[in-house]
């Protein structure tokens, strides 16, 4: 499971998002900053203010303030957490939460191995 923060929308719900994932069979969990690359903020900046109003200037703010004060940070390993008091707050309850339900941060690496094309119809190599 996998869950998406946006600051000051639905970080008030990162515990609950993380009890419902356990109560419906999970045993891992992670979580991503909201990130808005290019074209996106600009998306996402016209849903929050006709969808938000009195929260958009506060979530925006938030952001900014864990991306170096832009509205995205390219930075490898920056992008998806962000960085400040702020995004370590989020993460220290996610792990609080995962600790406290069991759930992993870590899965196993994929099986790619175990992949096997479906077959097409006529596909006679099948055969042999």
């Amino acid at each position: 499971m996998t869950s998406p923060v946006v600051p000051g929308l639905t970080d008030h719900e990162l515990e609950a998002l993380l009890a419902a994932g356990a109560e419906a069979g999970a045993d891992a969990a992670s979580w991503i900053m909201l990130r808005l690359p290019r074209e996106v903020s600009e998306l996402w900046q016209d849903w929050l203010a006709e969808h938000e109003p009195g929260r958009a200037t506060k979530v925006m703010a938030r952001l900014r303030e864990m991306h170096g004060g832009r509205d995205y940070d390219p930075r490898w390993g920056h992008r998806m957490r962000g960085e400040g008091q702020y995004a370590e707050l989020i993460a220290q309850r996610f792990r609080a939460g995962c600790k406290r339900l069991g759930l992993q941060e870590r899965t196993e690496a994929l099986r790619c191995d175990l992949f096997a094309c479906p077959p097409q119809a006529g596909n006679q190599l099948a055969l042999y």
